[in-house]
Formats: structure tokens, sequence, C-alpha cells
């Protein structure tokens, strides 16, 4: 099933929900209204029900498939590119060298232009080393991957991801705001932002707050990643402690590097 969500984005979700995943990966469909070409941003899992559905929610636009991108390489949206990719006839394009086929790769400051549709390309790491967010100039939509989700906050994929490069990131995404290029967030989980400047201050305050709290938690005596993660994240289901070590680990590393 597809949500018509902008007059450029389609949503295709994906049936992977989890802790992680909020309600599933969302599959983004792109696309200038009266153009019969699109552009899909994270293919999602390989799972043959939901590929078949964004290639399906595709054609019946009277559409084909000219580009599948990747905001970044985690198997929950980026997994299922290749086979994807055979069905549609599409290339894959994506920062990291490793998840590109049949099609040139992506970078910070790209332009790209697809059935008069154009996309501006943000480099953004922290989540992942290889995170890339996209901008929609025409609407000011801007496709986040797990850069910023729609509910809840993200982790720092330590040690591919790394604090000092996230907080960047967020300060980036802040200044695109401010300024109005962003007024709204399609995020790779959870529902659209319409408030994208508080979302990214929201995010700021967070992880300024977490750094405090493992800083404090070093200070008491907690050394471990995982002694951290009890005593910081105590509030935090369990289930996500093990994601919550990711960001702590990149914490106590920022910390060291920072003193």
């Amino acid at each position: 099933m597809s949500t018509v969500v902008t007059d450029r984005a389609t949503l295709v979700l994906a049936p992977n929900p989890s802790p992680m995943t909020l309600e599933g990966t969302n599959t983004w469909i792109l696309a200038e209204p009266g153009s019969d070409q699109a552009v899909v941003v994270d293919p999602g899992p390989l799972h043959e029900g939901h590929l078949a559905a964004v290639l399906a929610a595709v054609e019946s636009q009277g559409r084909r498939v000219a580009a599948t991108l990747l905001t970044h390489g985690h198997h929950d949206h980026a997994e299922g590119a290749a086979r994807f990719a055979a069905l549609s006839g599409s290339g894959v394009r994506a920062l990291d060298p490793a998840l590109r086929l049949g099609a040139e790769g992506l970078a910070d400051g790209d332009v790209l232009e697809v059935g008069g549709l154009e996309l501006r390309v943000l480099g953004t790491p922290g989540h992942t080393s290889d995170s890339l967010c996209f901008t929609l100039p025409a609407e000011g939509s801007l496709l986040t991957g797990d850069t910023v989700l729609g509910r809840g906050t993200t982790v720092v994929a330590h040690p591919d991801g790394r604090l000092g490069d996230y907080l960047a990131s967020l300060r980036r995404l802040r200044a695109l705001a401010e300024s109005r290029e962003a007024t709204t967030v399609l995020p790779g989980h959870g529902p659209v932002l319409a408030d994208p400047l508080g979302a990214v201050e929201y995010y700021l305050a967070h992880r300024e707050q977490r750094l405090a709290q493992v800083a404090a938690a070093v200070e008491a005596g907690f050394t471990t990643p995982s002694e951290v993660v009890a005593h910081v994240y105590a509030d935090v289901d369990r289930s996500l402690w093990p994601a919550a070590e990711w960001s702590v680990r990149a914490q106590l590393e920022y910390l060291r590097e920072n003193r």
C-alpha cells in the first residue's frame, strides 16, 4: 500500500517493524508532477512482497524507475537494493562504492535531475560514515534516512559512526531549517515531521544531555560502555541497550578526543 505524502513524494512502508525500525522502513518514491520517471530512495529489506509493492506503486503512477538511491548501507534500507534494481531495471547510487550497482556514485553537493525533478545531495555522516540526506528544493522536503527519525532519536553506530560528525551534520540540517530550505522531514522511519527546526534542535539538545550524562557517569566510576549504558540508559527499554552501547562508545570516544 502506498501513501501520497507531498506533490512529489509517495511512501511505501516496509513490513519490518521493530524497536529499531519503528513501524518499518520508509521507502520513498519521488517524481516531478507530470513526469514519467521516478526515483526510489531506500528500497528497504530483501522482502519480495515489499519490493513488488514499490514497483507496482511506481507503475500505477504511469512511471518507470529511473534511479534508485540509498541514504546509507544498513540492511533495513539497502538489503533489497540489488533485487529491486533487477526488478525495475534501474541502477543503484550510493556514497559507498560497495553498494553501487550499474550507476555512478553519490557525493555531497551533487545535484540530480530526473524527469524534471531536482534532488540535492547532502553528506551527513554520523549515524554511519556513508549517511546522506536529500533535499527537494521545489517543495522544501528533506529526506533524512536515519539521521533524523520521525519519532524518538537515532543511534551513532560506532565505530563507523562518529559523534563529532553527527553533531556537525545536525548543525548543517538546522541551518537548512532556519533558512526555510527544509520545511518538511521525510524520515527513514516513523511519521513525517512538519517542524524540521524543532526536530533538529531537539536532537542536538538530546545529544548534549546524553553526553553530559555519560561524562558524569565516567566521573562516578562507570568506565566500561556496558556499565555506562546501564547507568545512563536505565529509563530505556533494555531491548535497545545494545544499540545504546554503540552511541555510548561514540560518546566515550568523543569525550577522549575533546578533553
